[in-house]
């Protein structure tokens, strides 16, 4: 009696790394983002409040995390930036770029969690207030909203070890024109592909899960 061996179908081999590249592109594009929006908005937040004795008594201090420091911020907007231009670069390039996404998350949990025991900005404000230069903050508080920036830039820094995991799975962003500035020929319009960077960027824009298909 013989023996059937089975074949494994080409497609189900590919579908493994498809499904992969798909789910993973659609986290990082819902990470990077929203970890962005989280350091922005945390940034703009007050940090730390405090005293500083005047001669009427405690006078109350306050500072957002903008005046604490404005590396947070800076950093989300780089790592959004290196989001985008993820998609447009290959190879090397994008291996490149999806480093800079995962040192900018980096550098922004490093600054928000550094900038919770930083003093200085109250201290300046306290200088101002009681008109003494060497003048300090004599209490000093913190919010939660340092954390909620350091958050933020976990979500950028997952974004970018995606992409430096799984980006060679990506596909690049569709153009009409050629390096040169030449305009490639129109083909015949076709459904939209859902695995383009863009398709999903639209999905999450409508509130669908991009990773069910």
């Amino acid at each position: 009696m013989g023996y059937v061996t089975a074949v494994p179908h080409p497609r189900s081999e590919a579908a493994g790394p498809d499904r992969s590249g798909r789910r993973s592109l659609a986290l990082a594009l819902m990470f990077g983002a929203l970890g962005a929006a989280v350091a922005l908005l945390a940034s703009r937040q007050g940090w730390s409040a405090g005293t500083a004795t005047v001669s009427g008594g405690d006078f109350p201090l306050s500072a957002k995390g903008n005046d604490v420091t404005g590396v947070p911020a800076s950093l989300a907007i780089v790592g959004l930036a290196a989001l985008v231009a993820v998609f447009a670069v290959r190879r090397a390039g994008r291996f490149l770029v999806a480093g800079l996404l995962a040192l900018s998350g980096a550098g922004t949990v490093a600054s928000a969690l550094l900038g919770v025991s930083d003093s200085s900005a109250l201290d300046e404000k306290a200088a101002r207030a009681t008109g003494d230069t060497a003048a300090t903050v004599d209490t000093m508080t913190h919010t939660a909203w340092p954390y909620v920036a350091a958050a933020g830039g976990v979500l950028l820094l997952l974004a970018g070890l995606l992409a430096l995991r799984y980006g060679r799975l990506w596909p690049a962003m569709s153009g009409r024109y050629e390096r040169d500035g030449t305009p490639r020929p129109r083909k015949a319009r076709t459904a939209p592909d859902p695995d383009r960077p863009e398709e999903i960027w639209k999905a999450l824009d409508r509130g669908e899960d991009p990773t069910s298909a």
